[in-house]
């Protein structure tokens, strides 16, 4: 069969600035002129219009050049290149990412004194990433797996009207490619010491724009509306209160403005009553986020159990660079001494989760972050009201486990108990090692206050009675030092916050 002709946008030849605004505007110019390349062939084509060629448009690239060493603020963690060489990067989504690459792109051109190059780059944009949240291509049986529960878009049709249903679509378009999508860079196992330009930032576009496009699948909201102080939980009670919260938080002197709720309903209205947008499947990991502004509010996700969620999720939300995230859950005590309602503020992590090894060896310690460490101490003793030494009746600190065997206790005589024991382990649960060891790989702060539940070693197992008492006391409790804690940390300077301890040797410039 005769080749296509490949039919590309007209793009302007690469330009060089010196200032961050000049940089992001043209980064949008080009973004946007393939996006809308891209969607207005894709509706002609969907529209039923023979396609005339192969269409492909580009992700917009910048780069720096340096020609010697610069001599940088030793307290800074990130923001400049380690050597001479030049330095180079595709982007994506520039608006929803603007104040990250203003403030990067600002530390590189402080730093190095070099200007920026900004230009086209050879990397494809899969025409899924670049529908985004315009078109739903989920029904189109042929699409593949496209973005899912995303809007629709007032002049894309779901379906072709072809006489036969399955529209060759990788034909005529480039689709993602999970080939050229790899955490290489994030995992410190790429080999960039021959190449002529080295990476310029954590992730690709491609790799970016697939967890964009995951996350709006398993949450059901857009990933505009995520904040930069992520709490996860494994508890539907904390959901419950936490858009209690949001509700009485908003339209208040709180600085908190709005709650967006699955589905992308936003409450503005404290009195508004909705929890959930029944007309929408009930996702995976629902989101809920209390919006302040410069995305300096809180989102919540609900994993659910298991160290696969909690994966899944902290893979998706990092790429969108969050300041932190912390774990708020239940936990085993194991401890005689705990009871049940006690506080655990993770300071060392046991690890038999296995859903990382392939990227962070066990052998690699999660070690604690004093920042969030000191924010979470600090807001159980505000929310607690119990001053100095006092606050440590409800509270413990010391190693939690994590493991991916939800009845462990039974197997206590010849399995992990052991292991939890030589560990000098105090509790143990499903998900925190997870959400802190991906945390550290991804360079995002992290921390864990766990609540305990139950005591499965010492006969004080979750019985109905108990558990709702348990609930009704402590769930509001827990969620307000979370989210206090949070606060604390949103005041916290990021070059403070983002410190050295998360970087390896050769790091990318961008956070």
């Amino acid at each position: 069969m005769k080749e296509l002709p490949l039919i590309e946008p007209r793009t302007i030849g690469k330009q060089e600035f010196e200032d961050p605004q000049s940089v992001i505007a043209a980064v949008q110019d080009i973004y946007s002129g393939s996006v809308r390349f891209l969607c207005r062939h894709l509706e002609d084509a969907l529209a039923g219009r023979q396609p005339a060629g192969r269409y492909r448009a580009y992700y917009p690239e910048i780069s720096i050049t340096t020609t010697r060493h610069s001599r940088v603020d030793s307290r800074l963690a990130y923001g400049f290149v380690v050597a001479p060489g030049t330095y180079a990067t595709t982007l994506t989504r520039p608006r929803l990412f603007g104040r990250y690459l203003h403030q990067q792109v600002s530390l590189l051109l402080r730093n190095h004194g070099a200007p920026i190059t900004v230009g086209v780059s050879g990397k494809p944009i899969p025409v899924h990433f670049a529908v985004g949240s315009y078109l739903s291509l989920e029904d189109a049986s042929d699409f593949g797996d496209g973005p899912a529960a995303m809007d629709r878009s007032p002049g894309f049709s779901d379906k072709p009207e072809h006489d036969d249903d399955s529209f060759p679509l990788r034909d005529y378009f480039d689709v993602p490619d999970l080939a050229t999508i790899s955490d290489e860079i994030i995992n410190c196992t790429a080999d960039v010491s021959g190449l002529d330009v080295k990476p310029l930032a954590p992730f690709s576009a491609q790799r970016v724009d697939y967890s964009l496009a995951r996350l709006s699948h398993y949450t059901s909201t857009d990933p505009v509306h995520f904040q930069n102080h992520v709490l996860f939980t494994n508890y539907q009670f904390y959901v419950d209160e936490f858009v209690r919260f949001s509700r009485e938080a908003v339209g208040k002197d709180s600085g908190y403005s709005a709650l967006v709720l699955p589905g992308n309903r936003i409450v503005t209205d404290p009195g508004d009553a909705r929890t959930f947008d029944g007309s929408i499947p009930q996702p995976q990991m629902p989101a809920y986020h209390l919006k302040r502004a410069n995305a300096s509010g809180i989102s919540l996700v609900n994993i659910g159990v298991g160290p696969s969620n909690a994966k899944t999720a902290t893979d998706h939300i990092a790429v969108l660079r969050p300041r932190a995230w912390l774990m708020l859950g239940h936990c085993a005590g194991l401890r005689s001494s705990q009871n049940i309602g006690d506080y655990v503020l993770a300071h060392a992590y046991v690890r038999e989760d296995h859903v990382l090894d392939a990227d962070l060896p066990v052998w690699v310690p999660v070690p604690a972050l004093a920042e969030v460490q000191i924010a979470l101490e600090s807001a159980v003793e505000e929310v607690t009201e119990l001053p100095g030494f006092e606050f440590k009746r409800v509270m413990r600190t010391g190693t939690v486990a994590t493991i991916d065997n939800r009845n462990w206790e039974l197997r206590h005589v010849s399995g992990p108990v052991q292991r939890l024991s030589q560990s000098r382990a105090i509790a143990l649960d499903m998900e925190s090692a997870t959400v802190a060891a991906n945390g550290f790989r991804f360079r995002v702060p992290y921390g864990t206050l766990l609540c305990v539940s139950d005591k499965p070693l010492h006969g004080e197992l979750k019985l109905p009675g108990m558990a709702t008492a348990f609930y009704q006391r402590q769930v509001n409790q827990h969620l307000k030092i979370g989210i206090r804690a949070m606060e604390i940390i949103r005041e916290m300077p990021l070059e403070r916050l983002h410190s050295r301890k998360l970087r390896s040797f050769d790091e990318t410039a961008f956070l």
